[in-house]
């Protein structure tokens, strides 16, 4: 029960006082009181049960047996209402409201009759005898007879006066919240610091944060778990109406556990940054009549549009007639046609077809400085809201390559005459500087080494050996990131062999459909296979790679035990797992190599076994560069021969020797 204050002086405000402020700290936004601090407080006032009105209406404050934030919310709410009662010069009204907070702990448990009889010394006193004492010392609440009476209907009619007080106050301050408010005007401060640190600073962001990320998005907030996380999630779903944004049916699930048209509908078709399935043309746009189409009857493609003719073009490089995901060589090319479709339509108001000479000109300055709209880190995947085409300015390699692949965008068109001219073709490509293959994207056989010693020390978790299976194999064998993450146990095949000594063998080929559809074996060593059995084992599966019932199943398996199969690692997953592993690997490490683990990532493992083969380790003989190539899968020994420093080398120490004399 919360006693009522009906006396006593409200606590006054502080005056103001004039202070100079840094300009580096940023001032807080105030609190904001909504209705849920409002129905709490009745609660209090009607002597409902205070943890139970908690968690009802605050739960996103924190835990009730967290006494110290009941009593420091509360005490904040108490002096919002009293401070808006007397800008309202009601001064009845704010002693009125002001609450007991301290009622708010739980009194303490009454003795039962045989307790207190033994604490009194009563235990020889008749049972009525200890009753009547009983009674004297824990009077029933309410007293008894007209006076307790009389004190229950004054008490009723000043709670009813209370109440009365709160939804007059109610209706002058209570808000709602709007998707720019600040995190720290709706939710505990606490928690709104840990959101704004993680770059989380209004409600609108918060949204996209979820949406953009789905069931697991609190994982980067550091100290905020899966329980405030979730508190955080009911708050806005009891508000999404208010808020006019609403967040998915898609965090409620791990990603992996749902249907491809759950998260197709994340995120609407629309005539704004989409991915390039999901952007729609506005008709007059639409390339249908483009200023440099070629006349119609004489167009080799069914495309109307300029969508529909990307559409043609991408499906114009799909290796093979396999159906499925689109290929490396696909994806690569979606994304530059999909950048420069965007930018045709939402910032040169043009279709595509009408692009000139001067508009490609302008194009490739606009990727050199994209505005901070277009940019966005690439792990976010093309259902997110989060998705943007770009993650910066393209380097000058970057840059190179994507007028090369727009480039042959229109000559494709040309060649099918649903254009007549190819704008690229006039626009000068930045410079190719020639640097040995993988130049400063190589780890040295030391940093390799301290690698492989973590993978030794790290934890034995499915998420860890996950990790360690995927680095071993990307080094082994040199695979870029789109092969290893496709590569299946039945793509794996046991060779048997005979050594250089004449000895027998037996290692593992694993068969790997590469850029251009150009297929290869890459040999694997036995040791990674059979870890991979264990793993397989491990969740009820054949240890026997090669088994029937374990074909589907990928190489780098996520191994979930609420799914019926294990499902594959996505690149982008993948690519953040190394990014993250390698960057925790340069602690304590000498400023330079620190540096290297930084930048590295899933490719500079591919470059490492190349560079690392040709050279050979101390006491090893190198691998042959043929052997090397095919491992890679180029298609010229020319480009695997990038590898090779040895000749650079010696020609440098040869020259050494004629400076110093």
């Amino acid at each position: 029960m919360v006693e009522i204050l009906g006396s006593g002086p409200v606590r006054p405000q502080q005056p103001a006082v004039a202070r100079v402020k840094s300009p580096r700290t940023p001032k807080t936004p105030p609190r904001k009181l909504h209705s849920g601090h409002f129905a709490f407080m009745r609660s209090l006032a009607q002597g409902l049960d205070e943890r139970d009105s908690w968690d009802r209406y605050l739960r996103l404050e924190g835990e009730h047996t967290d006494l110290r934030t009941v009593r420091r919310t509360i005490a904040w709410i108490r002096d919002e209402f009293a401070a808006a009662a007397k800008r309202e010069q009601k001064p009845g009204t704010a002693r009125l409201i002001l609450l007991d907070a301290d009622r708010f702990s739980p009194a303490p448990a009454q003795p039962s009759l045989e307790e207190f009889a033994a604490a009194q010394g009563l235990e020889d006193f008749s049972v009525d005898e200890q009753l009547e004492a009983y009674e004297d010392a824990y009077p029933s609440k309410g007293g008894a007879g007209q006076g307790g009476g009389a004190k229950a209907s004054r008490r009723g009619r000043v709670i009813e006066r209370q109440l009365e007080a709160l939804r007059w106050l109610q209706a002058l301050v209570a808000q709602d919240p709007r998707p720019g408010d600040s995190v720290a005007a709706w939710l505990n401060p606490s928690l709104a610091g840990r959101l704004e640190r993680a770059g989380v600073p209004t409600l609108f962001t918060l949204v996209e944060r979820i949406n953009g990320i789905g069931a697991r998005w609190w994982a980067q907030v550091p100290g905020v778990g899966e329980l405030k996380a979730q508190r955080i999630l009911e708050w806005l779903q009891a508000n999404e109406e208010i808020l006019g944004m609403r967040v998915g049916s898609h965090v409620q699930l791990p990603r992996t556990q749902l249907p491809a048209t759950t998260l197709a509908a994340v995120v609407a078709p629309a005539t704004a940054i989409r991915p390039f399935e999901k952007f729609l043309l506005p008709a007059a746009l639409d390339g249908s009549a483009g200023r440099f189409r070629a006349p119609p009857e004489k167009c080799l493609l069914m495309a109307g549009n300029d969508h529909e003719a990307i559409g043609s073009w991408l499906a114009s490089k799909k290796p093979g007639d396999k159906p499925g995901e689109l290929s490396s060589t696909q994806r690569a090319y979606r994304k530059e046609a999909e950048r420069l479709l965007l930018w045709a339509i939402l910032e040169r108001k043009k279709a595509l077809s009408s692009l000139s000479v001067e508009d490609a000109t302008e194009y490739r300055a606009f990727l050199a400085n994209p505005p901070a709209s277009w940019c966005g880190p690439r792990h976010h995947q093309r259902w997110s809201p989060m998705w943007r085409p770009l993650e910066g300015a393209l380097h000058p390699v970057a840059l190179r390559q994507a007028l090369i692949i727009l480039r042959s965008l229109f000559a494709f068109l040309m060649s099918q005459s649903y254009l007549m001219g190819n704008p690229f073709a006039a626009v000068a490509l930045p410079s190719n500087p020639q640097r040995p293959l993988g130049s400063n994207r190589t780890l040295t056989f030391a940093q390799w080494d301290h690698i492989e010693a973590l993978l030794q020390d790290r934890g034995d978790t499915e998420v860890e050996r996950r990790l360690r299976r995927a680095l071993r194999w990307l080094y082994a064998t040199g695979l870029r990131l789109a092969e290893i993450t496709r590569a299946k146990c039945e793509d794996l095949e046991r060779v048997e062999y005979r050594t250089e000594e004449g000895a027998a063998a037996a290692d593992w080929a694993l068969s790997v459909i590469g850029k251009g559809g150009r297929s290869r074996q890459v040999p694997v060593p036995s040791d990674l296979v059979d870890e991979l059995g264990d793993e397989l084992a491990r969740h009820g599966l054949e240890r026997q790679v090669g088994a029937v019932s374990n074909q589907g199943t990928h190489v780098l398996a996520r191994f979930d035990s609420e799914l019926e199969r294990p499902s594959a690692w996505s690149n982008s997953g993948l690519y953040q797992a190394i990014k993250a592993f390698l960057t925790d690997a340069a602690e304590n490490l000498e400023p330079a190599d620190a540096q290297q683990l930084r930048k590295a990532s899933t490719h500079w493992l591919r470059h490492s076994h190349g560079s690392h083969a040709l050279q050979g380790r101390a006491g090893q003989h190198p691998v042959p560069i043929q052997v090397v190539q095919n491992n890679l899968g180029h298609a010229s020994v020319g480009t695997t021969s990038m590898y090779l420093t040895t000749e650079r080398d010696e020609r440098m120490k040869a020259m050494r020797g004629f400076w110093k004399k």
